[in-house]
């Protein structure tokens, strides 16, 4: 009777173990296997576009300045209060035309009377250029009234260039800014009174690196966009080079002339600048939102088919792969390395993707880019 609960209890506790391991070792991993896969998430959504490839001519971009060439701000070489403004604010003027006048009853007065003095030396020094033809008179008489004469006409020369200091007249053709003087107002040497500058044509510095000289010449076309006119090109071409790079920024100062005819172009103008560097050549492009930038390296999501023979029409996942990117032209930029021609690339919902993960393909998912763009 004692062995027989023995090998009951020994058959039990056999069983037991034996179930167990069973458990541990067949069902439990398959268990975890079913909970895994129903836990598994859908394939995301994404919207891919296909890489292709393009004829490009390489362009350089730049960011410059629009400036007027002439264009002053219009000052006095003396001192003096304001008796006469002939001008409007905004007024397009002639060269010669008459802009500001200040009081000048001072240096009227001094010319009269350095007239009055000329007029005297002129007679004394007639008298004696009689007399020394005569020989009644001393040579040094005579150059004494000699020099008192022109030191009289230079008197009268002086303040008439006084006179005329104070007579502002228009150095060129252009328009007229906001007056800063007015009528009475005290001003001093050199103080500006209104600014000047010559609009049509107009010109655009900007700086190029220093390896895209070889690229640059005189009469070049260049294309600028303005944040005051969105969407509207205005066409112009390289008239000047400077002469030296820069050595702090390494990059060389081009200016380019625009015509200007309704003026709508201003000195100070904030002008993104584009033009060609090269001859077209074959490239493979990629939309920009395509491009996932880091300090780690680029990088391009891929979508692969899970089964080749099923194609794209089967289960699909994506491919994390490190890109090289070139030039950049409107919403494209060049993928010098990493994608070929016809792949599928995600532009839109690369944030929810991990390498590997499964996704679906969502036609018509693609935001349609604005009629006016940011300036790249």
């Amino acid at each position: 009777m004692r062995n027989l609960v023995f090998g009951l209890v020994f058959f039990l506790l056999a069983a037991l173990i034996g179930g167990a391991g069973f458990f541990h070792l067949h069902l439990k991993p398959e268990m975890a296997r079913v909970a895994i896969s129903a836990m598994k998430p859908p394939p995301a959504g994404v919207a891919v576009v296909a890489a292709r490839s393009e004829d490009w001519a390489p362009h350089v971009a730049a960011i410059g300045t629009f400036k007027a060439v002439p264009g002053i701000d219009v000052a006095s070489q003396v001192s003096g209060v304001v008796a006469q403004i002939a001008f409007e604010n905004g007024q397009d003027i002639e060269k010669g035309a008459l802009l500001v006048r200040l009081d000048d009853s001072t240096e009227e007065a001094d010319l009269n009377a350095n007239m009055a003095l000329m007029k005297n030396a002129q007679s004394a020094f007639d008298r004696q250029r009689t007399l020394e033809a005569r020989g009644v008179s001393a040579r040094s008489n005579f150059d004494l009234a000699q020099a008192a004469r022109d030191q009289a006409a230079g008197s009268v020369e002086k303040t008439r260039a006084l006179i005329a200091q104070k007579i502002l007249v228009a150095p060129f053709s252009g328009r007229l800014g906001i007056r800063k003087i007015d009528i009475g107002q005290y001003v001093a040497a050199g103080a500006p009174m209104v600014s000047l500058q010559r609009l049509d044509p107009i010109y655009l510095d900007f700086p190029v690196p220093e390896q895209n000289f070889s690229d640059l010449a005189i009469g070049q076309p260049v294309s600028a966009l303005l944040d005051a006119f969105p969407g509207k090109h205005f066409l112009g071409r390289i008239s000047n080079i400077d002469a030296r790079v820069d050595p702090a920024t390494r990059a060389i100062l081009v200016r380019a002339e625009f015509a200007n005819p309704d003026k709508k172009i201003l000195p100070g103008m904030f002008g993104h600048v584009d033009f060609s560097a090269g001859k077209p050549a074959p490239v493979v492009t990629a939309p920009r939102t395509s491009v996932d930038y880091s300090l780690y390296g680029d990088s391009v999501y891929v979508v692969v088919p899970d089964d080749k023979n099923k194609g794209f029409e089967g289960p699909l996942h994506v491919e994390r792969r490190s890109v090289r990117v070139g030039d950049a032209q409107g919403d494209r930029v060049v993928i010098l390395s990493g994608v070929a021609p016809g792949e599928k690339i995600v532009t839109e919902g690369q944030i929810k993707l991990q390498p590997g993960a499964h996704v679906r393909i969502e036609t018509g998912a693609a935001m349609t880019p604005p009629a006016v763009r940011p300036f790249p």
